[in-house]
């Protein structure tokens, strides 16, 4: 029997585990720290710890079979690095490998070194010489703190003012810590976004099924960027000739280039993409970025399609032969609906109580991200609380089926979009 440790603590964690718990021959999956929605499953059990190397010597003593980490942090402190020199399975890429993710400078040169379609840009530590390139280029154009940011470093400005603004938030005002101590400024790309996860086991790569997110706070895409408000999969953006293009021009020779750079890739690789269609018919594809990480909330939708044991996957990642096995999909699209707090994201509110969830079923899951469990019931603990999952024959029908689920939940201040998906019913 297989006992797994998931690392994290949101929404992407709690699918994930779910889908491991599934898998036959497991006896459990504990989750570090987890939340209230992990806290309550029979099949899991959260663990509260977030310390490295406390959590190595705790999956030694408990021998544990296999790891899987779900968010970026602890990638870019090296878990995996710290687990792997105790003879521990892991599944994530090294700390080297995780600047993928982790610098936006490093990710950006690798792909100009290795001929990886992107959009041009130029890196910054001075703010008077990223105020000088931002009125040289003009409007609109893309801001991004170089470092980790929880998915908020990124302000794409529609004006010079908004940009001007993002250089002196990041550079002198010190808005996103050490993660905006370096600035990366790109050209604006113009298309439709979709999310491209695979499975790479330094060599050989499994596709997960692709997925579209939605980044921005409120209907039609507007309002700030967010970690994600909702997303479905499959994407049909992604038709098998898009596909097959991102495979040769994006995701392989990524892969080949961490091995020829002497960083062997392993883990979770998740290309954001721009594609804009040509006027032949033709498609131009460009990465917008890359997570060393399944993203959050694709994960709840992909997680909720794949009928594949998760842990069959991981086991034949970690031990490079993931050319030999398959990912089975249900044919069912999936929709998930973020809830998310008041003041989400500029300063989510924390502490109300959630008074009522719709019951889970064969065609609606409810995963857990900002909660928390107290003496009064399940609280709000985070700027994104949930995602509501529905599946459905089409677009359409998932989303009546994950709309009504979201209609039974009720906290104080929640707020969610109300198009989720709507791209794919034009």
């Amino acid at each position: 029997m297989t006992k797994v440790l998931v690392i994290g603590s949101g929404g992407r964690e709690h699918a994930l585990a779910w889908r491991l718990a599934k898998s036959e021959g497991v006896e459990k999956v504990w989750v570090a720290p987890g939340n209230a929605g992990t806290g309550a499953d029979s099949r899991l059990e959260n663990l509260p710890i977030t310390d490295i190397e406390a959590l190595r010597d705790w999956a030694l003593e408990n021998k544990i079979d296999l790891t899987v980490v779900g968010p970026e942090a602890p990638l870019s402190k090296g878990v995996v690095n710290v687990f792997r020199a105790a003879g521990l399975l892991i599944f994530g890429p090294t700390k080297e490998a995780a600047q993928l993710e982790s610098s936006k400078d490093f990710a950006k040169a690798f792909m100009k070194r290795h001929a990886i379609p992107t959009a041009d840009y130029e890196t910054f530590t001075d703010a008077k010489a990223a105020h000088d390139y931002v009125e040289r280029k003009g409007a609109p154009i893309v801001i991004k703190a170089d470092g980790l940011a929880a998915g908020k470093g990124v302000i794409v400005a529609m004006e010079l003012a908004q940009a001007h603004e993002a250089i002196d938030q990041m550079l002198e005002g010190n808005a996103f810590g050490d993660a905006g101590a370096r600035v990366v400024i790109e050209d604006f790309l113009t298309g439709e976004e979709a999310s491209f996860i695979v499975m790479v086991d330094g060599n050989h790569i499994l596709p997960m099924a692709s997925s579209q997110d939605h980044k921005r706070l409120l209907d039609r895409d507007m309002g700030p960027n967010t970690g994600g408000m909702g997303a479905y999969s499959p994407a049909p953006i992604v038709t098998a000739d898009i596909h097959d293009q991102v495979m040769r021009e994006i995701i392989r020779p990524t892969v080949d280039g961490m091995a020829a750079d002497g960083i062997p890739y392993t883990g979770f690789l998740y290309a954001g993409l721009m594609i804009d269609r040509n006027a032949d018919g033709t498609a131009s594809v460009k990465t917008l970025e890359f997570n060393c990480r399944m993203g959050d909330p694709e994960t709840q939708p992909i997680m909720s399609r794949l009928s594949s044991s998760l842990v069959d996957l991981v086991q034949a990642a970690i031990d490079g032969r993931l050319d030999e096995v398959q990912a089975q999909w249900d044919k069912r699209v999936a929709l998930g609906v973020v809830c998310a707090a008041r003041g989400y994201p500029q300063k989510p509110e924390k502490g109300q109580l959630i008074t009522t969830l719709p019951e889970d079923s064969e065609s609606l899951h409810v995963f857990h991200a900002g909660t928390k469990a107290t003496a009064e019931g399940t609280v709000t603990n985070g700027g994104r609380v949930l995602c509501v999952v529905g599946l459905g024959d089409d677009v359409r029908s998932a989303a009546e089926k994950a709309y009504e689920g979201v209609k039974a939940v009720h906290f104080d201040g929640m707020q969610y979009r109300t198009d989720i998906g709507y791209r794919a019913m034009k």
